[in-house]
């Protein structure tokens, strides 16, 4: 059974207040997106990825992205949907019944690195679920409907979610299946991992990510990541 990496590249990135969508942004003379798709190219555990992207934005990714790139593991290039959601649901189907472990990343991490990758791949094996993630350093607080803080939270018990996210392939596919039948959600659904806890209660392991593993969100982000690519760089 294959292992497939499905990275995330169709996300407008609207806190980001430019017309070019956050993943394509140049950082260091290549997109952001290409940082993680090179980890994935030369991780030898990962067979395959499948680019998610912006639906028109097909050509432009084989050309641009893959063939200039030279990732000769990009399998598929497939666009979106409307929610975040819809667009894993999509690189899922790509993926195919022969996939047996399944890797999902936002292209807006470019600093992930591959050992990560080998500890997320390694824990999936005995849990079957399991997220990178750092604990939190900042106090917490959860504001109330009048603005005061109503609560602050226990900081050793909180982390900061990142990805990848990494699922035994099965168990995340039917769980999204589950949850694109759904009309109506109770919930805003933020990431993977919450798919599968909303919609079957498994239990999904915490593995350690990196600081470093920040995603370019605003255009402050893009300026941190050009200094910590630079501290790699020397």
């Amino acid at each position: 059974m294959k292992t497939a990496a499905i990275v995330l590249a169709a996300g407008k990135g609207s806190r980001m207040k430019s017309d070019a969508r956050k993943q394509y942004m140049m950082l260091r003379g290549q997109p952001v997106v290409c940082y993680s798709l090179a980890v994935f190219e030369k991780c030898e555990q990962i067979d395959e990825i499948i680019l998610v992207c912006g639906r028109g934005e097909e050509a432009m990714c084989r050309e641009q992205i893959a063939e200039k790139y030279h990732y000769n593991k990009i399998k598929r290039i497939v666009p979106g949907g409307k929610e975040r959601y819809h667009s894993v649901y999509e690189g899922l189907k790509a993926a195919g019944p022969d996939c047996g472990t399944v890797l999902i990343h936002d292209g807006a991490r470019p600093l992930l690195d591959e050992a990560m990758v080998c500890r997320l791949l390694e824990a999936v094996k005995e849990n079957g679920a399991c997220v990178a993630g750092m604990p939190v350093k900042d106090t917490i607080k959860r504001s109330g409907d009048d603005g005061y803080a109503a609560e602050t939270l226990p900081r050793e018990q909180l982390w900061m979610i990142q990805t990848p996210q990494v699922f035994d392939y099965p168990l995340i596919f039917s769980a999204h299946q589950e949850l694109i039948k759904r009309n109506d959600l109770p919930v805003q659904i933020t990431d993977d991992a919450m798919v599968l806890e909303y919609m079957t209660g498994q239990k999904v392991k915490l593995v350690e990510g990196s600081y470093r593993n920040i995603k370019i969100t605003t255009p402050e982000d893009l300026l941190i990541a050009e200094a910590l690519l630079g501290d790699l760089f020397h």
